[in-house]
């Protein structure tokens, strides 16, 4: 079917601004809903945070930015952060196994306390750790003919990262578990495997996406963190001080710029190992396909 001219003279041209817009905003209700939300929620923050951080000129950005205590704060926070997710990645993907693979007496008692740190405030959980860790807790006792302190320390902001963090990594590996095949392990213990070739070739790779996205949040709850870590450790400059903490300290001096500057450069750099490991998801997907 042809259009005339006299359709064509007589249709009322699309407005500039819509034949830009209606890719984004789309026709179905849930899509331009998901778009509002989104602008609201996480578009405006991150473009608001930009704009007050750009009161500071480019010398003084990066002269906040790269103070040494800011340095020393992305340090602790990253670092220690990573460390505790990847120790998550270990000891949670074996929870996750456990939980799934063996019957035991109070296995649901067990099963649901997993979800604790989801459910349990974070300031309760840093005084309780606090509490437990310290020079006369029942765990930081132990520790004391060692020479060893752990709360009010960097430990200490480890050990709160790693409780935080530990439930995302056994939820994100255990539905996994629970749909493999055990009889995938038994036709490779016949064919002469060892155990350590079966978790190797058999079952570590469809487990490595699921346990890598595990880690990813992990490893962001902990970046994030704060209720905790600021009760654990002594919040020390140059020792155990967090980013977060930091941002915390530089709004109770009502330097709110500063604080907003330290926030964007947590922020890009959080995106940057987020895009890191998402491509390490990636590489293990591939991996599995193979």
């Amino acid at each position: 079917m042809t259009i005339s001219s006299t359709d064509r003279r007589f249709r009322t041209p699309q407005p500039v601004w819509k034949k830009f817009l209606s890719p984004l905003i789309g026709n179905s209700w849930a899509w331009r809903i998901s778009v509002v939300y989104l602008t609201v929620m996480l578009l405006i923050p991150i473009i608001a945070m930009f704009f007050k951080a750009s009161s500071e000129s480019p010398a003084s950005f990066w002269s906040i930015a790269t103070s040494d205590v800011a340095l020393s704060a992305y340090d602790v926070t990253f670092t220690t952060a990573l460390v505790s997710a990847l120790i998550n990645g270990v000891f949670g993907t074996l929870l996750a196994w456990v939980l799934v693979r063996y019957d035991f007496p109070l296995k649901k008692l067990i099963d649901a306390s997993i979800d604790l740190p989801f459910a349990l405030p974070t300031a309760v959980a840093g005084l309780t750790l606090a509490t437990v860790y310290s020079e006369n807790g029942w765990i930081g006792s132990l520790f004391v003919p060692f020479g060893i302190k752990i709360s009010f320390t960097r430990l200490g902001v480890a050990i709160a990262m790693t409780f935080i963090s530990l439930s995302f990594v056994v939820r994100t590996v255990q539905p996994v578990l629970q749909e493999m095949e055990k009889e995938m392990e038994e036709a490779a213990w016949s064919l002469g495997a060892n155990q350590l070739q079966t978790f190797t070739r058999v079952i570590l790779p469809p487990l490595l996406p699921a346990i890598l996205t595990g880690v990813a949040l992990g490893f962001s709850r902990a970046v994030g963190e704060f209720g905790s870590t600021v009760i654990i450790s002594s919040n020390t400059p140059f020792q155990d001080l967090i980013a977060p903490i930091l941002i915390f300290q530089r709004l109770e001096q009502y330097d709110y710029s500063g604080a907003t500057v330290i926030g964007i450069v947590m922020l890009i750099i959080s995106l940057v190992m987020l895009l890191a490991i998402n491509l390490l998801q990636s590489w293990g997907r591939r991996y599995d396909q193979k």
